[in-house]
């Protein structure tokens, strides 16, 4: 009798009858278990170490918080304009700002209003350093007159980049907008040097201008040398209402006094230096007499009527930066 034997063949695994080599030994099941474990094992580690990358990269992204703003949107040729500069140390422990390999720790990037670069007046731009504690805010206010060519009409763009030496990193601000433009003339006046009065050049013109905002008037005064070009001084000497025209009389020193109306029954007086000073400031409240400016026979000029409050007292030996500033100005918001 012949016997039948049935083999039970795996099709999905060749057999040596079928190649002619050599067996081959496939792994057991159990064998491809670890291998799929081990491969799911190696596969979590580097999305692990992925996430770490990505969350320590953000991390080190808001170390520095940096912010920038200005007082407002519309400035005068050759007034201040003064940027409000805030830090936030947010890297969980002290840390000190300083100049490393001759960058800088804090810079300014402006552009005009067709996107050029405007380049410093000055490029060397060392800075003191400056300790933050964590989790401290430190504020300081900039003025870009004197460091940027921002004296032309037009648009102008800022952002504020602060150098971290620990990480060699850049920290940045958003970029804000300011315009510059000019005010209205409608006083002006052009005197002498006296002998023995520190100030160069020959001759000064004085300058009352008025520019509309969008809630109020402002009354500007103006110190320039024509014959050079140089301006020493343009600020606000505070709100005026539009329909009372100011006084303004020059003393035998040739300085410029300014009696203006700020607000119904309130007066600002102002006295201002050959260099662009403010000399003096105080305001004036209206009584039974309307105040005025009156001109003595010897050359004094002095406020006649109302009752003078919080007067200021400037140092008339300190002459401002070109552009800077003077002391002691008068408040005003816009």
């Amino acid at each position: 009798m012949t016997t039948l034997r049935i083999l039970a063949t795996n099709h999905d695994a060749p057999t040596p009858q079928r190649f002619g080599g050599p067996a081959i030994r496939w792994p057991s099941p159990v064998k491809q278990s670890r291998v799929r474990v081990s491969l799911f094992h190696n596969v979590t580690k580097l999305i692990f170490a992925a996430t770490c990358i990505l969350f320590f990269t953000a991390a080190a992204e808001g170390q520095i918080q940096v912010e920038l703003k200005f007082k407002r949107l519309q400035y005068i040729a050759y007034e201040p304009v003064v940027a409000t500069l805030a830090i936030t140390n947010l890297a969980g422990r002290d840390i000190e700002l300083h100049d490393a390999e001759g960058q800088s720790w804090l810079g300014f990037e402006v552009t005009g209003s067709e996107d050029q670069p405007i380049a410093p007046l000055n490029p060397e731009n060392a800075q003191p350093p400056l300790k933050i504690e964590a989790g401290q805010r430190v504020t300081r206010q900039i003025d870009l007159t004197p460091l940027y060519p921002v004296n032309d009409f037009g648009a102008y763009h800022v952002r504020t980049h602060v150098y971290f030496a620990d990480l060699a990193k850049f920290f940045y601000s958003a970029t804000r907008v300011f315009e510059v433009t000019d005010a209205r003339p409608i006083w002006q006046q052009t005197v002498g040097i006296p002998n023995g009065v520190s100030a160069s050049g020959d001759v000064r013109t004085y300058s009352l201008l008025t520019n509309r905002f969008p809630d109020h008037t402002s009354l500007y005064v103006r110190v320039q040398d024509k014959d050079s070009g140089v301006v020493y001084a343009t600020y606000s000497l505070g709100r005026t209402i539009a329909f009372e025209q100011p006084q303004a009389e020059i003393d035998r020193a040739n300085q410029l006094h300014v009696l203006h109306c700020a607000a119904p029954r309130a007066w600002s007086y102002s006295r201002v230096g050959l260099n662009g000073e403010l000399l003096a400031h105080s305001s004036v409240m209206e009584t039974k007499t309307r105040p005025h400016l009156v001109h003595s026979a010897d050359g004094e000029v002095a406020v006649h009527g109302g009752v003078v409050e919080a007067p200021v007292q400037g140092s008339p030996n300190t002459a401002p930066k070109l552009s800077a500033r003077p002391p002691g100005l008068p408040k005003d918001d816009h």
